[in-house]
């Protein structure tokens, strides 16, 4: 496929393969394994991006319930990344919101708001590991984790969804950074993307959730997840997020991804796709 030309990093709501890590391993091994962490952490995606997308929550029987969403990014600089996710529907959610603020140094930030409350509040470290509005998506998965935060390692090349990829092992450098153990990434090479990631919470040797790349689309140039979803593997409970339509390059305001934009809707609507 053709590759993206564009500068920036990472999908609209493809924050989960992004996420990726390794463990100790032999020198080469380790160096070809930071290199492909760092190609995925680095692959253009736009300086910024809207998404409007709808979220399916899907139990084992197959009951669905259907939320629909719009989301930000914006790149203000080498290493720095903001992300807003706002809620449209159904009534019970619309208008929670979430700010996700990455920094250079690998540090973030995450602040919520919840309507009902009418006030933003931070999420706490301890809570990153914590199921976001419900689904199988924590909130660690909406950050943007830095290659240097873990140790890489490639185990073996392996076809994922009728692609050839590279299987890439993720480990923290400190354990507790992370909600997870490890995570072992599926990435297609030729485009700089991860078709699947195992997450790793209690077990070194059995995944307890999986995100799996459905659909991706070439948009503006940009090679653009379309479909995916997150499968709790205990539960069998998914979480499916189909991009309805992304915008790249709009030039999205810095004050856009602010707690007052989090906490007033009718100031970020009108940056809405």
């Amino acid at each position: 496929m053709n590759q993206p030309p564009r500068c920036g990093r990472r999908d609209v709501l493809g924050l989960l393969a992004a996420a990726v890590g390794g463990a100790l391993a032999t020198p080469a091994h380790a160096d070809e394994g930071l290199r492909l962490a760092t190609l995925l952490h680095d692959r253009p995606s736009g300086r910024d991006a809207t998404a409007a997308t709808r979220m399916e929550l899907v139990d084992k029987s197959g009951s669905r319930r259907v939320r629909e969403l719009v989301s930000y990014r914006l790149e203000r600089g080498k290493g720095d990344f903001a992300n807003m996710i706002r809620f449209l529907n159904p009534p019970d959610i619309a208008g929670v919101g979430l700010l996700s603020l990455d920094k250079p140094d690998g540090s973030n930030e995450q602040w919520l708001y919840l309507p009902e409350l009418d006030r933003v509040r931070r999420v706490a470290g301890e809570r990153k590991g914590g199921r976001f509005v419900g689904s199988d998506i924590y909130f660690e998965d909406l950050q943007t984790r830095k290659p240097s935060a873990d140790q890489h390692r490639v185990l073996r090349q392996e076809s994922q969804g009728g692609v050839a990829c590279q299987v890439l092992e993720s480990v923290p450098t400190e354990p507790g950074n992370s909600t997870y153990r490890k995570r072992l990434v599926w990435v297609d090479v030729a485009n700089a993307m991860a078709m699947r990631v195992d997450y790793f919470e209690k077990s070194d040797s059995e995944p307890s959730k999986r995100w799996l790349l459905l659909a991706r689309k070439e948009i503006q140039g940009i090679l653009t997840v379309t479909d995916s979803k997150t499968v709790d593997l205990a539960t069998g409970h998914e979480t499916r997020l189909l991009v309805e339509s992304v915008k790249y390059d709009r030039r999205l305001p810095a004050r856009l991804f602010s707690s007052q934009m989090l906490a007033d809707d009718s100031l970020e609507s009108r940056y809405r796709p």
